[in-house]
């Protein structure tokens, strides 16, 4: 059973930094992409940053760049999203997200809040 499990999140002032983590299990987490998404109350779930198996190639959503780093470590099976410079617009669930035998799995989410 493919499970994803998010940690990391909480309360920060505006230009802080936090650092969320994901343990996945259930799959052979060095051949997949990770993601991370997130959810802002009453807007779409967006995508902020992939990861691929080999963890040299990453993408991110223009808001974050150069602020966040998304990484992983296949000997732990964890995906990390370092998250620095945070701004109150990056409020939001964070998840983390996989593609597995062609469906979504996703984890529970963790709450960052970026408030004074």
């Amino acid at each position: 059973e493919v499970q994803l499990v998010e940690s990391g999140g909480g309360m920060v002032q505006p230009g802080g930094s936090l650092r969320l983590s994901c343990a996945a299990s259930g799959f052979t987490f060095s051949n997949y992409a990770m993601r991370w998404y997130r959810q802002a109350p009453g807007k779409e779930r967006e995508l902020v940053a992939v990861v691929y198996s080999d963890g040299g190639r990453t993408n991110y959503t223009n808001s974050v760049k150069g602020r966040f780093t998304i990484s992983r470590d296949n000997s732990k099976n964890t995906v990390y999203l370092q998250m620095n410079s945070l701004k109150s617009e990056d409020t939001a669930v964070y998840y983390c997200q996989v593609v597995w035998a062609t469906r979504n799995y996703w984890g529970q989410g963790t709450q960052v809040t970026v408030s004074s």
